[in-house]
């Protein structure tokens, strides 16, 4: 068993869910050679659920690439993927202002589902998991949409909002995974980490 996990992630958000299941981490982030967004594009006609697995099972093949090339010690590397999806349409990172304002719009008034995929792999063995929640925002304002893409938080947001953050004063209701929707579902994560020995 190892004592820590390599986290391939550059979130904040999934660092700090990590830690709160106390365990030790190093990050392996990917270096200015590799195209990380490249791995996230949509196939034409993939579903949702089709899309956020195969996103985080390429992302685990490229951390455990990184971590051999960088002649690292072994230990398990997790990599999640989180998107946001109404219906079939999947809702990424907003690409601008403009495109974080029209993802809202579409959100707004409806539920959406949230799916946040969990992989956790060594050279030999992988686990992967996958988190679905519901989530159904009020109807919006232009002038409430307006101004929460002005502070900035729907920036580098699947679906341009953090459940964490301002998003929570239009959220009507929300079934499922409170983390999953932050990006790194609790439950599911302890699962796939006790697979590779760790007591959480």
């Amino acid at each position: 068993m190892s004592a820590f996990i390599y986290l391939a992630s550059q979130s904040p958000r999934r660092r700090q869910l990590l830690e709160q299941l106390g365990v030790a981490y190093e990050l392996l982030l990917p270096d200015a050679s590799e195209d990380a967004e490249a791995l996230e594009a949509v196939l034409p006609g993939e579903a949702p659920m089709a899309y956020v697995q195969r996103v985080t099972a390429l992302k685990l093949d490229a951390a455990l690439q990184r971590r051999k090339s960088r002649g690292l010690p072994p230990a398990p590397v997790l990599c999640s993927d989180t998107t946001v999806a109404l219906g079939r349409t999947i809702f990424g990172k907003p690409a601008d202002a403009v495109d974080a304002a029209r993802m809202l719009q579409a959100l707004s008034g409806k539920t959406h589902v949230v799916l946040t995929a969990v992989a956790v792999g060594t050279a030999r063995k992988r686990v992967q998991v996958l988190s679905r929640s519901r989530v159904r925002f009020d109807d919006m304002s232009a002038a409430q949409i307006r101004a929460y893409v002005a502070s900035g938080e729907p920036m580098g947001k699947a679906g341009a909002y953090a459940v964490q953050g301002r998003a929570s004063a239009h959220i009507a209701d929300m079934h499922g995974s409170y983390s999953g929707i932050m990006g790194l579902p609790l439950f599911e994560t302890a699962g796939a980490l006790r697979a590779f020995g760790f007591k959480v």
